[in-house]
């Protein structure tokens, strides 16, 4: 038997309405980074976000959802995030495994293929400020607008319990 595919855009949508979770997306070209989704800031409002996908020496893994202009210090975070060691990054293809996303595609939403519980969620606090958070709908060609305390219903119902921290300077 093959591993299961990763859930689709409209996997996530779905999921979002059976919630009944209010959520707007936009179309656009493929952004790989936060310096080239800029120019879409004057279409979409709110918080938007960069991820970092991070694991310790342990194999434990963590995403850290942040504002997109926010510094996370990587030699410190993991006194803040409980990992057992500095952090590093994650590989590519444990970031597919587990998120079922590739780089340039990291998003929160990815919980929702993590099903085995091996990713630990952290919200940034100041991200949590903004009444609308914005993230990729599991690929880069889309950007997908929810409130924020909606975030936190998404990350739960996905079995998650999302840690909301300061993990910005």
């Amino acid at each position: 038997m093959s591993e299961a595919q990763p859930k689709t855009a409209e996997d996530l949508f779905r999921f979002l309405d059976n919630l009944g979770i209010e959520h707007t997306t936009k179309r656009h070209a493929p952004v790989f980074t936060v310096a080239e989704s800029v120019a879409l800031r004057d279409e979409i409002p709110g918080g938007h976000t960069k991820n970092l996908f991070v694991k310790d020496k342990k194999d434990n893994y963590f995403l850290l959802t942040v504002e997109e202009h926010a510094t996370v210090d990587l030699k410190t975070v993991h006194q803040i995030i409980g990992a057992a060691s500095k952090v590093s990054f994650g590989k590519p293809e444990k970031l597919m495994e587990y998120l079922g996303v590739i780089p340039g595609a990291v998003t929160a939403f990815g919980a929702i293929n993590d099903t085995g519980g091996n990713v630990k969620f952290i919200l940034d606090e100041a991200l949590m400020e903004f009444d609308t958070i914005n993230g990729h709908p599991l690929s880069n060609d889309q950007t997908t607008s929810i409130a924020s305390k909606d975030m936190l219903r998404f990350m739960e119902a996905t079995g998650h319990e999302p840690l909301v921290l300061k993990v910005t300077t």
